[in-house]
């Protein structure tokens, strides 16, 4: 075993940006919703839906999205207390995303940016299932079809729209218009509704995408329960009929991949003998075979990376042995990704 210190122009850094598919079925859009009665009867059935690929059985369905309806006044829920008005679980869950977005108790959301803005007391949402994706959403890749009693809209992020990323709160924050593969389909109007903004916010790395449910409205006709003491989960369903329907939903993953490429050098004069027992003698020390006195050889198998207290922290194994003698030189690059 033989040891050298690595230079400091032996490291390189690198970051790579991988997408993959994000849904369970392996393929990129997913054509099939299905929910569950139980969970949509049950105590969390009352807060959101949530959706799967397949309905053939539970041990096949695997949770893709949640669906959820959210209203700063308690609307479009059953009260938890009939004698405290307004506090449903469609408040909580306003608040819930007012926290973890806005991260403001006093503030609302708007959809919608420069003169077309709309400010809101509700929304829909869908928060992608978190084992689904990597380290977040790929923008440009969202492709949404609703259907409505007003017709269909396929719905996407305005990533390719827009040259700076904005943010609410900490958040990066994209509009969702009508378009496809993040840009709009009319330029005129940036995929927008006229006096309702857009058509919702889609947050890359918190996996959540929020609707516009006067937008929605407007266009496609997909009406909103906003009565007082109203059944839970009336609203949930509403949007899962309306993307149950439009049966289109393409969405992909991304994570960065940094990889730290370590760069290891034998030279000619380096690496060329060794202590296996079968090529020195233990009680002179001498090299027992004449013919390796003067034109040695070794193979290179592996090579361990130590730190300066001598403890080995990786290893990598050369694909197969390489040669090395006086005159070889040989130069083996090392990728640690994490």
């Amino acid at each position: 075993m033989s040891f050298k210190r690595y230079d400091a122009d032996d490291f390189l850094v690198s970051s790579d940006l991988i997408t993959s598919t994000l849904w369970s079925t392996g393929a990129p859009t997913l054509t099939e919703f299905h929910s569950s009665s139980v969970q949509e009867n049950g105590s969390s059935g009352n807060f959101y839906l949530s959706v799967y690929q397949t309905g053939s059985s539970l041990s096949n369905a695997t949770p893709q999205f949640e669906i959820a309806y959210g209203n700063s006044t308690g609307l479009g829920g059953t009260f938890y207390n009939a004698n405290v008005a307004g506090k449903t679980p469609t408040l909580s869950t306003y608040g819930q995303y007012r926290a973890l977005i806005l991260e403001d108790e006093t503030k609302s959301f708007t959809f919608g940016t420069g003169d077309n803005t709309f400010t809101t007391t509700d929304f829909y949402v869908i928060s992608i299932e978190r084992s689904r994706y990597k380290e977040s959403l790929f923008p440009g890749s969202l492709n949404l079809t609703l259907s409505g009693s007003g017709g269909k809209i396929t719905l996407t992020d305005n990533s390719k729209d827009v040259t700076i990323n904005s943010f609410i709160g900490s958040s990066r924050v994209y509009q969702l218009i009508s378009g496809s593969n993040g840009t709009s389909a009319t330029a005129a109007n940036s995929g927008f509704v006229a006096n309702s903004g857009s058509y919702g916010l889609v947050f890359p790395e918190l996996g959540t995408i929020l609707l516009n449910p006067e937008a929605l409205n407007e266009y496609a006709g997909i009406s909103t329960v906003r009565t007082s003491n109203s059944a839970n989960g009336v609203n949930n369903t509403t949007l899962f009929d309306a993307i149950n329907i439009g049966a289109n939903f393409k969405l992909n993953s991304q994570e960065t991949i940094t990889s730290d490429y370590i760069f290891t050098r034998a030279r000619n004069s380096e690496f060329n003998y060794t202590q296996n027992p079968t090529f020195i003698s233990g009680s002179t020390g001498e090299v027992i075979y004449d013919n390796f006195i003067n034109n040695p050889q070794t193979y290179i198998t592996t090579i361990g990376m130590y730190n300066n207290s001598n403890e080995l922290l990786a290893v990598a194994k050369l694909s197969r042995p390489l040669l090395k003698d006086f005159t070889k030189e040989a130069l083996v690059r090392v990728k640690l990704d994490f």
